[in-house]
């Protein structure tokens, strides 16, 4: 078996997203018909309170994509998704354009500052009152949410843990696909076919080259394919097999969705509804579901997957970057190896600090090689993002002035997820 970097989960992560930037979907698999033109978006170790993955994946839609990064690169989170896809067109009381939520007021009133603050919604004040504009409409950029499990070594004990937490992100169903990665043998059965794991999970097995180049640095290979969890629709709405009863229940639904949206814009205080009737797909949306997968998925974007500097030193005197294959990887001069995160902490025996006249330093090692390597990191993923959105087929260039806009879909007021930052 090959020693990956660090001999450790860890560096098996890192490659595993620099594989999936470059070279998503996988081989021998199929996707949505008219969905070829896609962007994604790597990030590691991001989930939600309960669950946190190894490795995700974002379908993007480009055009959505492109509109989102008017917000800004960093992360929305709840409160200022609440505030972003509600603020109006036109200059409003922040209480007659966001609906009611049921936490007090004046965290509403705090997301709207930390917005503003942002440049991402405009405020005013009219006598005691602020009233919001939006800077641009939030788009519905976000397409599909893949959920890699990364398992180098798959032995009998770790399969046993990982199968139940499997099959709790399969009956959660928050991801539209969940995947083990491991380690390929080359056998003719591999190991990892033998575990008891969910049947609705995908295997992907790696073999990766430290010293090939482009894509011949790493071979992934499906040996077996996940089932769709379609996690936001509860059914597709066609023609076809709906019943009067049925399509009755659908307009209900596209009623109240249509109402909620009219009363947000007349002032009136709202209410969320459970589901809600998507225009553009004419399928029946879970709201709360959807909420959950957008703001994993501005997690999931703000973070990255290059942002493993956040929580190492890279501010240590040994602490390098090396080329594996196609992808860099963090390396330790004082361990001669590449190191994992949990070793590269101030606690270290090997951990020295840069000396002062390194951060004195100018052009190429402004502020010292640890500065530079984050902005390294940094310039990578922006490059990349960049190349994901402007690399479009010729025939998607005329979605590129209009992205799918966020407007069918209320936000949920749950105070579960706003009480974290309370």
């Amino acid at each position: 078996m090959y020693e990956y970097p660090g001999d450790a989960e860890f560096g098996f992560e890192l490659l595993v997203c620099r594989w999936a930037e470059q070279e998503w979907p996988p081989r021998d698999t199929e996707i949505d018909a008219g969905d070829d033109d896609y962007a994604v978006v790597i990030s590691r170790q991001r989930g939600t309170r309960h669950r946190r993955w190894d490795t995700i994946v974002l379908e993007c839609d480009p055009a959505g994509l492109n509109a989102r990064r008017q917000f800004g690169p960093q992360t929305l989170d709840s409160d200022l998704l609440r505030v972003v896809r509600w603020a109006p067109e036109t200059w409003t009381w922040y209480r007659d354009a966001i609906p009611q939520p049921d936490f007090p007021w004046r965290y509403v009133r705090a997301a709207v500052h930390r917005a503003a603050d942002r440049g991402i919604i405009n405020t005013r004040r009219q006598g005691n009152r602020i009233e919001i504009k939006r800077v641009a409409t939030y788009p519905r950029w976000l397409r599909r949410i893949i959920a890699i499990e990364n398992k180098p070594d798959l032995d009998a004990s770790a399969a046993r843990a990982l199968s139940d937490q499997l099959q709790r992100d399969v009956d959660t169903a928050l991801a539209d696909e969940v995947w083990v990665a491991t380690t390929a043998t080359n056998n003719e059965v591999e190991p990892v076919l033998l575990k008891d794991l969910p049947a609705e999970v995908g295997i992907l097995t790696f073999d990766f080259d430290a010293d090939a180049r482009h894509t011949e640095w790493a071979e992934a290979s499906v040996i077996w394919h996940p089932t769709r969890l379609n996690p936001t629709t509860t059914r597709n709405v066609s023609t076809h097999g709906i019943t009067p009863q049925k399509r009755e229940k659908e307009t209900e639904a596209s009623r109240m969705q249509e109402d909620a949206m009219h009363n947000s814009a007349s002032g009136s205080q709202t209410s969320e509804i459970p589901t809600a009737i998507d225009s553009d797909t004419n399928e029946v949306i879970n709201t709360e579901q959807y909420r959950q997968r957008l703001i994993l998925a501005e997690r999931a974007y703000g973070a990255g997957w290059r942002s493993y500097h956040e929580t190492m030193r890279p501010d240590c005197r040994h602490f390098e970057i090396q080329r594996f294959g196609d992808g860099i990887i963090p390396y330790c001069a004082a361990k001669q190896r590449s190191q994992t995160a949990a070793e590269c902490a101030g606690d270290c025996s090997e951990f020295e600090p840069e000396p002062p006249n390194w951060r004195m330093r100018g052009w190429p090692l402004d502020g010292g090689p640890g500065a530079r390597i984050k902005k390294l990191l940094a310039t990578r993923r922006e490059r990349v993002r960049e190349r994901e959105v402007s690399d479009l087929n010729p025939n998607s260039s005329q979605h590129s002035s209009s992205a799918p806009v966020d407007t069918s879909i209320a936000d949920n007021n749950s105070s579960e997820e706003n009480s974290q930052s309370k």
